[in-house]
């Protein structure tokens, strides 16, 4: 894919450290840009505030609520994630002020949107994820190919492959005739959207992929299924499965670490959203507006660490708060 994250952090990032053996993440330790504001509370903060989204960002969310509430115990916060798809018509409806995402809005959704009211609505990167292809832990595989993902995952084989059903024929000999059992996320998710634009370019699923209502679901059936893969953010994984390195070609993999990320070479590296309704030339509600200064300040930004996902570096941060402010 092209990367819009070498445009956007051209910057120096916060401070990485990787650990990798046999292609596959072992170790790894993120530390947030030290640039990055402390939150300060002010004064008049009180109300509902009501997210409705992607479940990528569902625990994110709740742990940014966690946090706002602590400073604002008035706040209440209403958190629902069934999916990405879920978003527009939230914010379109007033349902929900903010409306996680972990794809862009599609164009009918940003016409109904603006049939509304008048203008588009806002999008704010909160976080970067490496949307990953994940296997059971105790599968030998090294990586894969973008046209080995697309003959797995696909039944269009837009790359040009053709269909890879058992591990046999995605190189791992040892595993003859074992077949391959694949987990996904249903049409509802952003995580599906984005895998099915970036990976399958733009095909169609097998119809044996067992599709999953969450991310967890996924990761869950991978772990416990010792022929499957599947996928969904890197802040789902777990000491059952592992991420793999994929790439254009068998002999350049590139692992989904922040680093490749946020330059862009890991192919499936996207940014989290959150979509908010911020009418032009006039600062974002106050709520709304504190909410998002908080999930951007170093503690909301040490939360998506926490969370297993990557940190925004402090320049792109303070370049999104200067434009919400007016």
């Amino acid at each position: 894919m092209t990367s819009p994250f070498r445009a956007a952090f051209a910057a120096p990032v916060a401070a990485v450290l990787f650990s990798f053996t046999t292609g596959t993440i072992q170790a790894a330790t993120v530390t947030v840009d030290e640039k990055l504001p402390a939150y300060a509370t002010v004064s008049g903060v009180s109300g509902n505030l009501n997210s409705v989204g992607s479940d990528t960002l569902n625990n994110l969310m709740t742990f940014w609520a966690e946090g706002f509430q602590a400073a604002y115990p008035s706040v209440n916060i209403q958190i629902e994630g069934k999916g990405s798809g879920t978003a527009p018509t939230a914010l379109t409806e007033g349902i929900a002020q903010l409306g996680p995402m972990s794809r862009d809005m599609k164009a009918n959704e940003m016409d109904a949107f603006e049939k509304k009211f008048g203008y588009k609505p806002t999008a704010i990167k909160v976080a970067i994820d490496a949307l990953a292809v994940f296997v059971h832990k105790d599968n030998p595989i090294k990586g894969l190919t973008l046209a080995q993902v697309d003959s797995i995952f696909s039944s269009t084989f837009k790359r040009g492959g053709k269909t890879i059903d058992s591990w046999e024929k995605a190189g791992l000999a040892e595993w003859a005739g074992k077949p391959i059992s694949i987990y996904g996320r249903n049409s509802a998710s952003g995580t599906y959207g984005f895998f099915k634009e970036n990976a399958l370019s733009k095909g169609d699923y097998k119809a044996t992929v067992k599709e999953q209502a969450g991310s967890s679901g996924v990761v869950q059936g991978v772990a416990s299924d010792l022929t499957s893969i599947g996928y969904s953010g890197i802040g789902y994984v777990t000491s059952g499965v592992k991420a793999l390195p994929l790439g254009e070609k068998a002999d350049k993999l590139i692992a989904p670490d922040y680093e490749h990320a946020l330059s862009g070479e890991y192919p499936l590296s996207r940014f989290l959203l959150v979509y908010v309704n911020k009418k032009p030339g006039q600062p974002l509600d106050t709520l709304s507006l504190e909410f998002v200064k908080f999930v951007l300040s170093k503690a909301g930004q040490e939360i998506v660490v926490k969370d297993g996902y990557f940190p925004l570096p402090a320049e792109a941060v303070t370049e999104i708060v200067g434009a919400l402010s007016k």
